[in-house]
């Protein structure tokens, strides 16, 4: 049995996947976090690799190109803004995705997120922990009858959906290609510019690609109500946020919560990270111990099923 070449872009993946793939003969190379381009051409070309499971870091038509045995891009997860869709599919190359991989967890992590932000909970604590008490003047908010407008209704969007309506919130979504059945227990809006003027919270669930990019800009925020809320835990480039920070500081945004941002890790004197309005994590909403074993089992089994002659569930595969 011929031996596997894999590159994985992240220095780790969940035991199962790493069992699956080593039982079928697969050697997996593993990168530091957030490697470049570069280093992912030069890795893969110095393995000759045929399979790269990519985590984090760009995957490149130069990446692709650096071995001649690659047959396939597995993504570790949903979002395909790492890979270039377009450069694999003119090499013929297979790519699959990880759909509903992660999908609970992120919605788990946005509620907490929308819970956080309308609790006032970061600079409460952060007054108490200075030894201050309730002179604070808390800004704290109910959750029942806030109006929560979701930009993308996909598999993330629906979970978010469901659980934001146990607290009694009123959800309204936007998105042209989830079918209209979907919406049967929301409101529907139908374009991404009427949706800000109905969000007291507004939550990103969209792919970022050339049209979604900066689709949360200055505009998108000047018609929000005064004094609402912005989550994203989709991904960063999403959000202008030269207009996001401008338009916290001016209060027309009272906080933000955000997991994904247009440039990760961020530089440190990156403001938002600091900011007392703003919570920021690490790009960790779909990084739970059980999304990160469905990521990985199911990025295994794609990349294990073309090097070997199996079929690839089409729900997987990236067509366009």
């Amino acid at each position: 049995m011929r031996r596997f070449e894999v590159v994985m872009t992240a220095p780790g993946l969940a035991a199962p996947a790493v069992a699956l793939l080593e039982a079928a003969g697969c050697a997996i190379h593993y990168m530091p976090p957030y490697p470049t381009a570069e280093a992912v051409a030069d890795l893969v070309a110095s393995v000759q690799a045929d399979a790269i499971l990519c985590r984090q870091g760009r995957v490149t038509g130069a990446v692709m190109d650096a071995s001649p045995r690659l047959r396939i891009v597995a993504r570790h997860g949903v979002g395909m803004d790492e890979v270039d869709v377009a450069a694999a599919q003119a090499r013929g190359l297979l790519l699959t995705r990880a759909p509903g991989s992660n999908s609970r967890a992120v919605a788990e992590h946005t509620m907490a997120m929308v819970l956080a932000l309308a609790k006032d909970l970061v600079p409460l604590s952060a007054h108490v922990a200075a030894g201050g008490w309730r002179e604070a003047g808390a800004a704290v908010r109910d959750i029942a009858g806030l109006h929560l407008g979701l930009l993308g209704f996909g598999a993330i969007g629906q979970a978010v959906a469901r659980l934001a309506a146990a607290f009694g919130m009123a959800v309204f979504a936007c998105d042209p290609a989830t079918p209209e059945a979907a919406f049967a227990a929301v409101t529907r809006v139908l374009s991404a510019a009427e949706l800000p003027a109905v969000s007291d919270v507004l939550s990103l669930h969209c792919p970022l690609t050339a049209e979604t990019r900066h689709v949360i800009d200055a505009a998108a925020l000047a018609a929000l109500p005064a004094g609402a809320l912005v989550v994203n835990t989709a991904r960063g480039g999403l959000i202008d946020e030269a207009a996001l920070l401008a338009a916290i500081e001016a209060g027309q945004v009272a906080g933000a919560a955000l997991d994904g941002l247009e440039d990760e890790p961020p530089l440190p004197d990156y403001r938002l990270r600091r900011h007392p309005r703003v919570i920021v994590t690490p790009h960790v909403a779909g990084v739970t111990e059980g999304s990160l074993v469905a990521m990985g089992v199911m990025a295994a089994e794609c990349i294990l099923a073309a090097l070997t002659g199996g079929t690839v569930p089409p729900e997987r595969i990236v067509r366009s």
